[in-house]
């Protein structure tokens, strides 16, 4: 695929036009927000992961010192061990290295992904950022990602994204690749029912979680209905 190919736009209805094989049904990928009080966000991350069933955390800080972050992660890690979910680190794969996270999140701008490869093994759980665009996504898998991002699908406050791909860009990446695809920006349970159905392996989470009117539990708790079998 070619840059210039992103100008032809995806029939809404692309992947009805298929034979889905089968995934595993959508799972929840909770994303930290961009600044934390450690101590209280200990807890907030256990009530979380006690709330239902969540496949992996990252943890994304922002502004903040490579100690802050190490501080963090050495903290947080072990709750996502205990609670067998997968721990990855935003943007840092060499801080990611350090900590023995399970993997790393890369932006656009954040190193190669063989690079990443390089540094956290073949074991690791690399993703890239690949906004609406399915000439990256396609470069990211051809780079050895483990999973890929397309977002943000709905207005945001976490991280205001000029991008804002279709469903329909979720139907055409499960059509053509077994690789995961994960779906981001401003998901809630009142809307993910299309990111869901489009074929989202995962959807990422941030304010439904941490700013749920009754706390982090009942934020995961809130997507068990949307998710169907994955949660239930």
């Amino acid at each position: 695929m070619t840059d210039n190919d992103e100008m032809i736009p995806l029939d809404p209805g692309f992947g009805d036009r298929f034979d889905r094989q089968f995934r595993p049904a959508c799972q929840l990928y909770v994303v930290s927000p961009p600044a934390i009080v450690l101590p209280d966000f200990v807890e907030a991350l256990k009530a979380a992961l006690g709330g239902g069933p969540v496949a992996a955390f990252q943890l994304r800080l922002k502004d903040v010192s490579d100690d802050e972050v190490l501080r963090a992660a050495e903290a947080l890690l072990p709750i996502c061990n205990d609670h067998e979910v997968a721990f990855l680190l935003n943007d840092r794969a060499d801080l990611a290295a350090k900590i023995g996270a399970d993997g790393v999140h890369l932006g656009q701008s954040d190193g190669a992904i063989a690079e990443a490869r390089a540094l956290l093994g073949r074991d690791a759980q690399i993703g890239r950022t690949c906004h609406d665009s399915r000439h990256l996504a396609m470069e990211a898998g051809e780079e050895g990602a483990d999973y890929v991002a397309f977002g943000a699908f709905y207005e945001t406050t976490t991280k205001p994204s000029q991008y804002r791909p279709g469903p329909e860009i979720l139907s055409w990446w499960t059509v053509l690749s077994q690789l995961p695809c994960v779906a981001i920006g401003g998901i809630t349970p009142d809307n993910a029912a299309p990111i869901v159905a489009a074929g989202a392996d995962f959807i990422a989470v941030v304010n439904a979680v941490w700013k749920h009117p009754n706390g982090p539990a009942s934020g995961v708790a809130s997507f068990a209905s949307v998710l169907g079998d994955g949660t239930a």
